[in-house]
């Protein structure tokens, strides 16, 4: 990339969860600006709060969305972006991709979809059919129904923001031998889960000195305690609801190595090419499996903070928001990019 670029953002920017210093799209915006580009933010959400009372009844969406579409197209004739980022806000769909094709007809249109089964989304498998690429955090035994309507699907793993995902100094409060974020049990209707991680949850949770975030009656946490939760842990469990997707973990998994935890995780297909066993973490397969080196690795310091310094360290040089932005930066000129895990 030799000239700056102007990207243009469409997303929901849930500004008042307790989640933004983990949302992807502040690392990506990151990553770009330090690669010398300009970028610019339209909430969709925002805007139908700007020119609706009410955005939550259908009713209200069909009446008020034509006047955020054309807030949209206004803005986007405004900043003529070489590059239009989809990240997939609830009301977008394809009449809107319509209108900024016509907008910016020169632009290149890349989505991000980090959420299992698109196709469980409104409107996400239409939109994804009329972008140029769309990167997903998970490999291509998951991308089938977005890749059936044409969509072309490219792997982009969680990224890392090394200057607020490090290792914190912390008070023993913190301090905790396993710890576990999220939830314990995810159900689809349509869609096999498992229950793996159910049970060494619920296991965890009659342990001592284990800390439970989100799940089975314990509260959920977030902000600049999320951070200094798994710095204080020597052990982080990472274990999706499912497991038989190619090259696909959960967030979690990065924001836990990134800030120094070891990390036991829940082996999925591929996954070596990410991270090597015994390297940078050590994968699982059982729950019983789990425990033994779970147990192990408490008895054995200097192994676990080998191993978790490590992780750190190759997490923050392979996955940061400026390397990863320039990965999708290549998808953009080239139609694809090159990685450890792109072979």
């Amino acid at each position: 990339m030799t000239n700056a670029k102007r990207i243009f953002f469409i997303t929901d920017t849930k500004d008042f969860t307790d989640k933004l210093l983990l949302a992807m799209l502040r690392k990506e915006i990151k990553g770009f600006i330090r690669l010398g580009h300009d970028t610019q933010i339209f909430s969709y959400d925002e805007a139908f709060r700007y020119v609706s009372p009410v955005t939550t009844p259908k009713w209200f969406v069909r009446q008020y969305k034509s006047r955020v579409d054309e807030l949209l197209v206004k803005q986007i004739r405004n900043y003529e972006p070489d590059i239009i980022h989809v990240s997939f806000a609830k009301f977008l769909d394809a009449t809107s991709v319509a209108f900024m094709r016509q907008a910016a007809p020169n632009a290149f249109f890349i989505g991000i979809d980090v959420d299992l089964w698109p196709e469980l989304h409104d409107n996400r498998v239409e939109v994804a059919a009329k972008l140029d690429v769309v990167l997903t955090t998970y490999g291509d035994n998951g991308q089938q129904a977005l890749k059936d309507t044409g969509a072309r699907c490219v792997f982009m793993p969680n990224m890392c923001d090394p200057d607020i995902e490090h290792r914190y100094e912390v008070g023993d409060d913190w301090k905790s031998d396993i710890l576990f974020t999220g939830q314990s049990r995810y159900k689809h209707k349509r869609y096999p889960t498992e229950d793996i991680r159910h049970q060494i949850i619920s296991r965890l949770l009659k342990m001592d000195n284990c800390a439970i975030y989100g799940c089975l009656g314990r509260p959920k946490i977030g902000g600049m305690k999320y951070y200094y939760a798994i710095s204080g842990a020597k052990i982080g469990l990472s274990i999706n609801a499912v497991n038989n997707i190619r090259l696909y973990h959960s967030d979690r998994l990065t924001q836990y190595l990134s800030c120094g935890t070891f990390t036991l995780a829940k082996r999925v297909p591929d996954t070596n090419l990410l991270f090597k066993d015994g390297v940078h973490l050590r994968y699982f397969d059982t729950a019983e499996e789990f425990f033994e080196l779970a147990d192990w690795y408490l008895k054995h310091e200097d192994e676990r903070v080998k191993i978790a310094n490590a992780g750190m360290e190759y997490v923050h040089r392979e996955f940061n928001c400026e390397k990863c932005a320039g990965y999708m930066l290549d998808c953009v000129e080239n139609g694809s990019y090159k990685a450890p895990w792109t072979v």
